[in-house]
């Protein structure tokens, strides 16, 4: 799974994502990568995810949230989407 965290200097939101991240990724074995929203890309992105303000968590290219990050939310869906991944490991071709 990828997970891309979308964020800004001086954003305590931004602060509290990144440690939820690096907590759920040691527990979930998932890698974070981030970009400044002030950023070209960032821009972009935010724009095209629909992310009003920082921070914005997208899981496998796709917008999840944005602003204050809800743990519960978020684990719910890596589970889900990670038990759909096993799920298709173990399907019958």
């Amino acid at each position: 799974m990828d997970v891309l965290l979308l964020t800004q200097n001086d954003c305590g939101f931004c602060t509290q994502a990144k440690e939820l991240l690096a907590r759920l990724s040691g527990e979930y074995g998932f890698s974070v990568s981030t970009l400044d929203l002030n950023s070209t890309g960032g821009q972009a992105l935010a724009m095209c995810g629909g992310v009003l303000f920082p921070p914005g968590i997208f899981l496998d290219g796709e917008p999840f949230s944005y602003g204050r990050p809800s743990e519960r939310k978020l684990r719910r869906e890596i589970e889900r989407r990670l038990r759909s991944v096993q799920g298709d490991a173990h399907a019958i071709p």
